[in-house]
């Protein structure tokens, strides 16, 4: 998922909570007018603990997953010995 996505899952996950956007800034100490940036992908640039603390109060979590296609420095390493 992109940060472009982020926004939008976080705007449903705070509906379905019946949250106001006042009510989950306040909560996790961030604008109204930051909440709605990143919920309509004008603010691109925020911290990782801020998107932490912001899922978290919406009961989910954050994680990384690696990129498929992407080779690893191990296996181009591997493939240039083999070649």
């Amino acid at each position: 998922m992109g940060v472009e996505e982020l926004g939008q899952s976080i705007k449903q996950l705070r509906k379905e909570r019946k949250l106001t956007q006042d009510e989950l800034a306040s909560q996790i100490g961030i604008s109204r007018a930051t909440l709605s940036g990143i919920e309509n992908n004008t603010v691109l640039e925020l911290g990782v603990r801020k998107y932490e603390k912001l899922l978290n109060a919406l009961g989910h979590t954050l994680s990384v997953t690696a990129m498929p296609g992407r080779p690893t420095l191990n296996s181009l390493k591997k493939k240039n010995f083999d070649e």
